[in-house]
């Protein structure tokens, strides 16, 4: 099933109304409790979603964990439909992972590197990825290569270009939106350009997804690794990984490859599945996939391009009036920036503001130098602070956190 697009050209979606809002916080209930600000970290699971997979784990609990997911084998199935329809790919194309990093882990292994190979990212990829490709520079002695920046921050295009046309890398990676900051890569561009060379693309849209829309046949990306428990609002210890055709049927398969991945055929032979579910294990969380799968109904009942839209006033407000309280510094920059919004306030600390913060009931989480050494380098910052509204957040929360960052800076 494709996502259904408007021939005349895409209207500016409608705002949600005062009622709407009121309804998706009255359906969440941390609304209650706190001003959710940390939805670049965990977002507050909107109770369809907690309800689903309690009635799995009662359903467990009555009759057996085979049988359970047995007995809902099409709710089960209906994840992969709900994701394809979110990621506008087939069914077929979906593999069910742990995270975001855990769907990054799988397909980064299945890239078969040789000695020489160069891996081509950008400056501003998420932590963990930048450990692993070091890590793969250890084990099989590939060369890492990043892509600079353009002035005015996020991947240089024309870079992006010529490295792909001299290098010929093995693996083109790309982190659609950093956990440090609010830039938003340019990740149309990156993907038209790398269609015309022969290299994989990765995509990691951890912090994307649920965020704003996402369709792999517009991004042209042969893998999107995504996580559940940000702005899609699903639980933690759940992602899925999208795998092209492209790469399926080019044999493509995750270093450790399990029962469910690959069938076991003669003594020394096995035979990997045809689709996704290669890059799976065989053991899940099934009541985590009933909330992954409810995470991803929600969503798309409400829609990515008007989430899209208030995520962006959100957070285009906070970031204009902390940049009008004395002592603090806004981070982000890029031509496009989203819903994380990184400060950093002079002759503070990280702990002190998170916890005085914490004490108002406003949840924010602090960033540190060593989660993305180049970007806080360049920005002569030793850590920031990271407030990341979600389209349930309200403009008189907004007001009171940006009160309390007055208060306190």
């Amino acid at each position: 099933m494709t996502k259904t697009t408007n021939e005349a050209g895409p209207k500016r979606p409608q705002p949600f109304s005062a009622e709407e809002i009121l309804a998706f916080r009255n359906d969440t209930e941390g609304c209650a409790n706190v001003i959710h600000l940390n939805n670049a970290g965990a977002g507050l699971m909107p109770n369809p979603v907690t309800h689903a997979m309690l009635d799995h784990i009662r359903l467990e609990a009555r009759i057996g964990g085979y049988e359970a997911s047995a007995f809902k084998a099409a709710e089960v199935k209906a994840f992969y439909t709900q994701a394809a329809r979110l990621l506008n790919c087939k069914a077929t194309n979906i593999a069910f992972t742990a995270s975001a990093t855990d769907s990054y882990t799988r397909a980064l292994s299945s890239i078969p590197f040789k000695a020489g190979d160069v891996i081509l990212t950008s400056n501003d990829d998420f932590i963990s990825n930048q450990i692993q490709f070091l890590s793969c520079s250890k084990r099989f002695g590939v060369r890492i290569e990043r892509v600079r920046n353009d002035a005015s921050g996020g991947v240089d295009l024309n870079d992006l270009d010529h490295k792909l046309k001299t290098l010929r890398p093995r693996l083109l990676s790309i982190t659609h939106i950093p956990t440090n900051s609010g830039l938003v890569q340019p990740v149309q561009q990156i993907g038209e350009i790398a269609s015309r060379y022969e290299t994989w693309y990765l995509l990691d849209a951890c912090q994307s997804l649920g965020q704003m829309n996402l369709d792999v046949q517009a991004l042209k990306c042969d893998f999107l690794s995504v996580t559940s428990r940000k702005f899609l609002r699903g639980p933690r210890g759940s992602g899925f990984l999208y795998i092209s055709d492209k790469a399926l049927q080019a044999g493509l398969e995750p270093l450790f490859i399990d029962m469910r991945g690959a069938e076991w055929v003669e003594k020394d032979l096995y035979k990997p599945r045809e689709d996704a579910t290669r890059f799976e294990d065989w053991e899940f969380a099934y009541a985590i996939v009933q909330g992954t799968r409810v995470a991803i109904e929600y969503c798309l009942g409400i829609g990515e391009d008007r989430i899209w839209q208030r995520v962006k006033t959100l957070s285009d407000r906070m970031r204009g009036e902390l940049a009008g309280i004395d002592k603090v510094r806004v981070l982000d920059r890029g031509p496009e920036v989203g819903g994380l919004v990184t400060f950093t306030v002079e002759g503070s600390e990280p702990v002190y503001l998170t916890q005085q913060l914490l004490k108002r009931r406003i949840n924010v989480v602090p960033s540190y130098r060593n989660f993305a050494v180049i970007d806080f380098d360049e920005k002569k910052a030793a850590w920031a602070i990271r407030a990341s509204p979600n389209y349930y957040n309200t403009e008189e929360e907004i007001a009171r956190f940006i009160d309390a960052v007055k208060e306190i800076a």
